[in-house]
């Protein structure tokens, strides 16, 4: 379970300090799919970063199954992000010269784990990119990209996903794919957290939190809805 308690985070610049978060409460139990949405410069990536172990609050509690994790030290820190938490950016953050199967390995090259190659050939099964493992990053497209940046999220088998902006750089068609499999993820117990502007996607998860100048405006249960895919484009077609 995830808790955070007067999350307050606040930037130094020189002569300004910019409070970016302001009192923020918020838990979310185990096995939730929750979007946070709000106008950019409202906070949501920076509480995604607190969230995932990647920025420590400048005040307040955060508890993570039980720990105080603004409390402990950078090593623990790094540890737990490393086996609970999976992270998947808008931008793919692919290193461009190695292939789809080795980006997927390197959560577990970095953690000194073995059998490194299986894992990773699983991870990319997992995602449906069984057939693209020795290919580049430029040999793919932007949605095989995005199910080769959610393969490494899965490979450390975390508790909890978190994901900023999945499908901002995709088309409609491709993002609403991205969905269905992080739904599937979701079915399979993971808890699954999105930073997203589009409102239909939102819309596919069960909570919707708001966030606004630091503050969560709404926080809603959701039925989720799933919109009408759009049919591909067939070229040559009478416009």
């Amino acid at each position: 379970m995830i808790r955070l308690t007067k999350i307050n985070k606040t930037y130094d610049l020189g002569a300004e300090k910019l409070r970016v978060l302001r009192d923020v409460d918020l838990t979310v139990e185990d096995g939730e799919m929750v979007a946070v949405i709000g106008p950019s410069g409202s906070g949501k990536s920076t509480l995604m970063n607190v969230i995932g172990c990647l920025d420590r609050p400048t005040s307040g509690e955060y508890w993570l199954d039980g720990k105080n994790i603004a409390k402990i030290g950078t090593n623990a820190l790094a540890e737990i992000r490393n086996l609970k938490i999976g992270f998947v950016f808008q931008s793919f953050n692919l290193l461009p010269r190695s292939t789809a199967l080795e980006n997927v390995e390197l959560p577990l090259v970095y953690s000194g784990l073995l059998r490194t190659k299986k894992r990773a050939e699983e991870a990319l099964d997992r995602v449906g990119l069984s057939d693209r493992m020795k290919h580049l990053p430029t040999q793919l497209s932007g949605g095989q990209k995005q199910r080769v940046a959610i393969a490494r999220a899965l490979v450390m088998n975390p508790t909890i996903i978190l994901a900023d902006e999945p499908t901002g750089n995709l088309d409609t068609a491709t993002g609403y794919e991205i969905m269905d499999l992080f739904r599937a993820l979701h079915k399979t117990g993971s808890t699954l957290m999105m930073v997203t502007h589009e409102p239909d996607i939102a819309e596919q998860t069960e909570r919707i939190i708001t966030i606004r100048d630091g503050v969560i405006e709404s926080d809603v249960a959701n039925t989720p809805v799933m919109p009408e895919k759009p049919q591909p484009k067939v070229y040559g077609e009478a416009s």
